[in-house]
């Protein structure tokens, strides 16, 4: 019988390494796997390189695990923002590296790492520091850059609704980047508000096929949604 579920945030964070790549899911606070992060810090793997929409804000999240010096390596679009102090101090002390992904080319690497698709060319950030050192080349005669595919190690998704199999649903803006996030990574772990029965999600509902899900764990609504 396929069961996803686990226990409890613990058992869903066994066996993530040091050194893994995880991706984040989240625009800002909505869609983003808290507990999931939080049970991350708990379970205590380091020099880890991360993929968010942003880099965190105070000092809990994904500003607490790098404040804790646990991330090696942040690849986002906005590493600045309200309250993103620790990373700015971390970064200004050399203690963390950045690489800056335009949001839309951040979500296709992913889209393409979940497609098997190795590199797509855009002509985002042509002509940019951010183009620097990548192949170009004019496709309809457009200038363009060559992107590769950015594949996770595990990543950490919030999803609103889902069953045994793994089957997802989102609310409203919470599908942002949690779809191909689930879809980019060797080990898929998701938060989801509430289990429902097998058969009880409409087939055109279910965003991510549970196919992409490892581990599904029942975490109750606490933070901002839709």
């Amino acid at each position: 019988m396929i069961d996803k579920r686990v226990a409890n945030v613990a058992a869903a964070m066994d066996g993530i390494t040091d050194g893994a790549t995880v991706l984040v899911g989240g625009f800002g606070a909505v869609g983003q796997p808290n507990q999931l992060i939080d049970g991350l810090i708990e379970q205590g793997a380091r020099d880890l390189t991360i993929v968010a929409n942003n880099s965190g804000v105070a000092e809990f999240g994904l500003a607490k695990l790098m404040k804790l010096r646990r991330v090696r390596k942040i690849i986002c679009s906005f590493p600045r923002s309200a309250g993103s102090f620790v990373f700015e101090e971390l970064y200004r002390a050399g203690e963390i590296e950045l690489e800056l992904v335009p949001q839309g080319t951040l979500a296709e690497r992913m889209r393409a790492a979940g497609a098997g698709i190795p590199a797509f060319y855009t002509p985002t950030a042509f002509g940019t520091k951010l183009a620097e050192g990548k192949p170009t080349a004019e496709i309809g005669g457009r200038n363009c850059v060559l992107e590769y595919a950015l594949p996770g190690d595990v990543a950490l998704v919030e999803a609103w609704e889902g069953d045994r199999w793994g089957n997802l649903t989102y609310k409203d803006s919470g599908r942002n980047f949690n779809p191909v996030m689930a879809a980019a990574a060797k080990l898929t772990i998701v938060q989801v508000q509430r289990i429902v029965e097998l058969g009880a999600l409409p087939p055109e509902a279910v965003v991510t096929p549970g196919v992409y899900v490892d581990r599904l764990v029942a975490v109750p609504h606490e933070g901002p949604q839709g």
